[in-house]
């Protein structure tokens, strides 16, 4: 949620149209998410650790069950990828792993569930790739906003 007085970011948890919990601020009260007004994209995991890809603070977020930060993931370096780390969509699998569009470097990333970067996903020639999916199967649903294509791709090995 955004809110336009206080232009900040949380998530908030419901249930039953009831309010459960906000998550907003670390443990020293700074906010977990950039207070640029760009969209972030959220998702949330098996263990329910909650996901979200800030494109203005260039990182993954990922907070648990209670709300507290677990890990800021700001890319990896790399000299394949050398443009800036700019996530844009994101999604989990049933492995917990966290997907995320890199919208710049024109591949997904793959982290663990403790924010260990993996792998890239970049020989699909992908086009600015914003919005992810993984369906049971864990068959990777792929939205580029550069052609307008939805393209699947198999990553599991």
């Amino acid at each position: 949620m955004y809110s336009e007085v206080g232009k900040q970011y949380k998530v908030v948890r419901y249930s039953n149209f009831t309010e459960n919990q906000t998550i907003q601020f670390d443990k020293k009260g700074k906010p977990l998410y950039s207070e640029s007004s760009f969209t972030k994209h959220i998702s949330e995991n098996r263990n329910l650790d909650i996901c979200v890809a800030d494109y203005s603070a260039s990182a993954v977020v990922v907070v648990n069950k209670a709300g507290n930060l677990r890990f800021r993931y700001t890319g990896h370096s790399s000299i394949i990828k050398k443009k800036l780390f700019k996530p844009w969509g994101i999604t989990t699998d049933s492995q917990c792993h966290i997907l995320s569009a890199d919208f710049y470097n024109n591949c997904i990333r793959i982290l663990d569930q403790n924010g260990q970067f993996l792998r890239y996903i970049d020989n699909c020639e992908l086009n600015e790739p914003t919005v992810l999916c993984v369906d049971k199967s864990d068959n990777l649903f792929v939205a580029e906003d550069g052609s307008g294509n939805l393209k699947e791709i198999r990553y599991v090995r």
